[in-house]
């Protein structure tokens, strides 16, 4: 069974994917999508990346990183693959712990994992569970994903209106991508396993603030939290405020567009 790292970056990020890359394992690949915007003048290839025949370098124009991560899943030949960020590390042992486990789980598709993040300590629940009923306080973050390449492609992709570059929700493109896998009928289970290391703060942290990740808050309560979003969010916006200092006015007005812009598209309107 073959794995694919699926790598987003951006204009100069290329420059970081060697640090990501380890010694050449076998079934192991690393498929890079290189996201440039129009103004960016690309830097020859890193001799470190075109010498090494398990990666597979991707260029596209533009922005979007729902669209970045598209663009990995057009290009994906392994038998299961892994979301990444360019500031992502793996082990070996860690690789071989996400292969066990669809292995070990032949009706798996989509499977989330723990992911080391020494500046922003996430709480993750002890036991394996259904993404169907997550457990209290649970979210998703992209490179804790990993699925059965077969399973998701052609059927579930990253919805281009959200994720950084994106004009209307800033965020959230991870738990969209969830919420209509479930939608498909996808398996998709929680493993308390860790299997990779986030070097630096999350967009959650750094962009918190930002009106259109605040929009990506509130489309993500209407579709994740539909029946008990009105309760949640004051309490978001109030953590938004704590957070960030914004006022709680506004972090609640801005995630209250969001559910309104979400509850319009899913009714086809605008």
């Amino acid at each position: 069974m073959t794995l694919q790292l699926l790598i987003c970056t951006f204009n100069d990020g290329i420059l970081r994917i060697p640090d990501l890359l380890l010694p050449p394992l076998d079934g192991v690949a690393y498929l890079v999508s290189w996201q440039q915007s129009e103004e960016f003048s690309p830097p020859p290839l890193p001799e470190s990346l075109a010498c090494r025949p398990d990666v597979e370098v991707y260029t596209l124009p533009g922005l979007g990183l729902s669209r970045n991560r598209n663009h990995c899943l057009k290009h994906a030949t392994a038998d299961i693959c892994m979301i990444c960020d360019d500031d992502c590390r793996y082990t070996p042992e860690a690789l071989r712990a996400v292969v066990d486990t669809f292995a070990q789980n032949p009706q798996l598709d989509i499977a989330t994992f723990i992911a080391k993040n020494p500046t922003e300590p996430k709480r993750y629940p002890p036991m394996r569970f259904n993404l169907k009923k997550p457990v209290k306080g649970f979210y998703v973050i992209s490179f804790e994903i990993a699925f059965r390449r077969k399973s998701v492609v052609g059927t579930v992709e990253f919805d281009r209106r959200f994720g950084l570059g994106a004009e209307l929700f800033g965020a959230g493109e991870e738990n969209i991508f969830i919420s209509d896998a479930l939608r498909a009928g996808l398996l998709c289970e929680y493993f308390p396993i860790e299997v990779v290391e986030h070097l630096g703060p999350t967009t959650a942290v750094t962009r918190c603030a930002d009106e259109k990740v605040l929009r990506a808050n509130g489309a993500v309560l209407y579709r994740c939290f539909h029946a008990t979003m009105w309760l949640r969010l004051p309490l978001l916006a109030w953590r938004v405020h704590r957070a960030s200092g914004i006022a709680f006015g506004t972090a609640f007005r801005h995630i209250l567009s969001g559910i309104r812009a979400m509850k319009n598209s899913e009714k086809g309107v605008g």
